[in-house]
């Protein structure tokens, strides 16, 4: 019986050490402010140290909260004649769970390729008939890294990505799950606050390329051709790139694209995360930035929040940002599930990645970058809304908050590396 139990206690704790260990070593020193965001450098490196080229001639349309987002996504679905891939996180039942998968069905009825990736863990609380009934509409559904014995050494990499691509031709990325917490427009706390966005140009290409990679990690399957990728014309005059990472391939990329961003700004960052844990190295990049004159504003949530221990392990860390004049916030009216970095009114990077160790080491994730001024000042627009429904917490509050705070505080500190 003794040897039983200590071969199980050794089990979990290489699995322990598997699913929460880094794939690769991690980054550990402040990059060196070398060039602003405006320098072909910084294109460069962004383009072709991190991640795939840049490309010419896209347009992004902003979609805040569900009352904006899902009517889009139904509609781009619905007038689907080719192709529907979707990669999403969270996909539960209810009314909107039931829409989502009425289009989609019907779409594979009419001779449309439908493929759909669900992360197991996200989806375990989708109505399970929900499923087979597109499945025997002809949708394919599978499940991202489901419960195996083949899967244990990473059940904690989960798919976090949003990704919806019609025909080729038209994309969907943000931070939304297909729940009724996203329905609405955050009009309370039943009712989230998120953004969404809709996409053209080629840099769609770069999205769909993005989900397939998953879709034959899954399946074994590659999908090509030009029902997935047909010739795609410019849409607007937006350079922009689909940015990704993954622990089996790239985890640390999308920490060093934020890293890079912020290490290059000379006049503002103003960064919106639903969970924000930095770790050493980003706290002292967002410090070193305000020393050199950059105003820096962080909105996260407040009370109303799905993940108490992470506000928790992140107010505790938020001393040292105080104290170097980071500006912190915290959205009152409801759950902010927001992911949005805007750096010099210049690159606005949006998607599925939030500022923690979660999204950075353990979760596959997509941002779509965007290089263009005037969406950069709309969605600084975007920001300042929610700013304006946003606590400022000062540094004197800060250090004033009750005793009983600081030992919760410091207790979830200690889980912060696996959140």
């Amino acid at each position: 019986m003794l040897l039983i139990a200590t071969i199980f206690a050794a089990v979990l704790i290489a699995l322990l050490v598997v699913n929460f260990g880094a794939a690769e070593r991690r980054v550990e020193h402040e990059i060196e402010h070398l060039y602003p965001l405006d320098d072909p450098q910084f294109f460069r490196a962004m383009g072709m140290l991190l991640g795939p080229g840049i490309v010419q001639g896209n347009r992004a349309t902003e979609l805040i909260n569900g009352d904006q987002i899902f009517p889009a996504m139904l509609q781009a679905i619905r007038a689907a004649r080719r192709t529907v891939l979707f990669e999403t996180f969270i996909y539960w039942s209810g009314e909107i769970g039931t829409e989502m998968a009425e289009a989609l069905s019907e779409r594979a009825r009419s001779g449309v390729k439908v493929h759909v990736l669900l992360d197991w863990v996200g989806s375990t609380k989708v109505d399970k008939d929900l499923v087979h009934r597109m499945r025997g509409a002809g949708v394919e559904v599978r499940m991202y890294h489901p419960l195996r014995w083949y899967n244990l050494g990473r059940m904690n990499n989960r798919t976090h990505r949003k990704l919806l691509i019609v025909d080729g031709t038209v994309g969907f990325t943000g931070g939304v799950g297909i729940a009724p917490t996203w329905t609405g427009h955050a009009q309370d706390p039943d009712h989230w606050r998120d953004s969404h966005y809709r996409v053209e140009g080629p840099v769609v290409a770069q999205m769909q390329s993005v989900m397939l990679t998953n879709w034959s990690k899954t399946t074994g399957r590659v999908l090509h051709g030009a029902e997935y990728f047909p010739p795609l014309q410019p849409a607007g005059d937006m350079p922009a790139q689909m940015f990704h990472s993954s622990p089996s391939g790239g985890s640390e990329c999308m920490l060093m694209m934020y890293l890079i961003a912020i290490t290059a700004a000379v006049r503002s960052i103003d960064l919106a995360s639903a969970y924000f844990v930095p770790d050493p190295v980003a706290l002292k990049s967002l410090a070193s930035a305000v020393k050199r004159g950059v105003r820096v504003r962080i909105i996260t949530p407040g009370r109303h929040t799905d993940q108490h221990t992470v506000r928790r392990a992140s107010r505790g860390m938020w001393g040292p940002l105080l104290e170097a004049g980071v500006e912190m916030y915290e959205y009152q009216p409801t759950m902010f599930h927001c992911k949005m970095l805007i750096v010099d009114q210049l690159l606005t990077s949006v998607g599925s990645t939030n500022f923690d160790p979660r999204s950075f080491h353990l979760n596959d994730e997509a941002n779509l970058n965007i290089y263009d001024a005037g969406f950069a000042r709309r969605m600084t627009e975007v920001f300042e809304a929610d700013l304006a429904r946003s606590r400022r917490i000062t540094l004197d509050q800060w250090r004033r908050r009750p005793a009983g705070e600081r030992v919760r505080e410091r207790a979830a500190r200690l889980l912060a590396p696996i959140m």
